[in-house]
């Protein structure tokens, strides 16, 4: 099956979510034989480094980059319609996008006669980076999906209810999967920030409003711990908002921004973490919260339905919006190992036996060919 993706901005890359998912699902398909080719944005990475111009290879996968216009709000959609355009010129039997602004350019595949799958990775026109004018473009691109896509996939059973209600369509839970971890002893972290096992409290995603770090920062500034917290994660179309954190980190010497992290220094980060915090507003499938759990991390979250479908009861949920309540919760993990590291080995098992990428790909295969609308 020759398939294309569309929607992610530079596959194999960590920048966010949509690109760790696009990257493990191209690469399985392409080892089960597929011919897959992921088209890229073009521009620059979250390093500020230019991407790729001109296609390669990544781990079986053909990567096409394709014109973008750079610009916050036009990115996603501008590339969206040159994947699209280019896509249709290498005949895939099926183009998979990814994320609701990406779907805008579905219809003309659909016109095209090409089969189309759509993954919502989160209700994004909800989120606060992005503008009046932007955000009525990504719910386009949601109506599109809705509307159009042959086959719809969702991540979290509230957003399957959100577009059965909308829109009278039936969305697919195709939940996405982690990879088993294993431990990395302390070692870069220690050398670059002093860190050794259990002494910090971690955050590690995009620094955006609806993540909510500055809630986290609140929490934490009340917080009576020898523990350090640990902000690691780069802006998002947000430099602004990323700037306002960093001033409010610089309040209190406990606090390291360690800015956008991968490879070892990522593995460490996660593995030594005495606990994990996410304290979003909005999720879709958070893919670092299932990237701590793997890793054994005691895991808080804000209690929104995204987040407390992944961690079950092995987590702690803390009333959204609520820096008391997340203050609060802290306090008593830091007060209780025992239960802290019982956590993090509850959500170890959870986490491995819910997500499995095999699956995701077995189940998203079967869409490709033809699963019911």
């Amino acid at each position: 099956m020759r398939i294309a993706m569309i929607g992610q901005k530079r596959t194999g890359s960590r920048e966010g979510g949509i690109e760790v998912v696009v990257a493990e699902l191209a690469t399985r398909m392409a080892a089960l034989g597929h011919e897959v080719t992921c088209y890229d944005r073009g521009g620059t990475d979250v390093n500020g480094e230019p991407t790729p111009t001109e296609p390669y290879e990544y781990k079986g996968v053909r990567i096409v980059p394709v014109k973008t216009v750079d610009v916050r709000g036009l990115a996603a959609l501008t590339s969206a319609y040159a994947a699209t355009y280019a896509a249709l010129k290498d005949r895939p039997d099926v183009i998979h996008y990814h994320a609701e602004g990406p779907c805008n350019a579905l219809p003309l595949a659909a016109r095209a006669g090409v089969r189309t799958v759509a993954t919502i990775h989160g209700l994004d026109w909800q989120r606060a980076k992005w503008g009046g004018i932007a955000s009525r473009v990504i719910r386009r691109g949601e109506r599109k999906a809705a509307h159009v896509a042959d086959a719809l996939i969702v991540l979290s059973r509230s957003v399957q209810d959100y577009f059965r209600s909308e829109y009278g369509r039936e969305a697919h839970l195709v939940p996405n999967g982690v990879s088993v971890a294993r431990p990395a002893a302390a070692n870069l972290i220690t050398g670059r920030w002093g860190l050794t096992e259990g002494s910090y409290i971690l955050y590690l995603g995009r620094i955006v409003p609806e993540k909510r770090p500055e809630l986290l920062l609140e929490a934490f500034r009340g917080l009576d711990t020898g523990k350090r917290l640990v902000i690691a994660g780069g802006s998002s179309d947000t430099l602004g908002f990323y700037e306002q954190i960093r001033s409010l980190a610089e309040r209190d010497a406990r606090v390291i921004m360690a800015g956008f992290v991968e490879g070892r220094m990522l593995e460490e980060l996660y593995s030594n973490a005495y606990c994990y915090v996410l304290p979003s507003d909005l999720e879709g499938m958070p893919m670092s919260l299932l990237e701590a759990m793997a890793h054994g991390c005691c895991c808080v979250t804000s209690d929104i339905p995204e987040c407390v479908e992944v961690v079950g009861a092995a987590g702690v949920a803390f009333r959204r919006g609520d820096a008391i309540s997340l203050r609060d919760e802290l306090a008593a993990l830091c007060s209780d190992p025992l239960r802290a590291a019982s956590l993090g080995a509850e959500a170890r098992i959870r986490v491995e036996d819910c997500c499995s990428w095999d699956s995701a790909v077995r189940q998203t295969i079967e869409l490709y060919r033809g699963g019911a609308r």
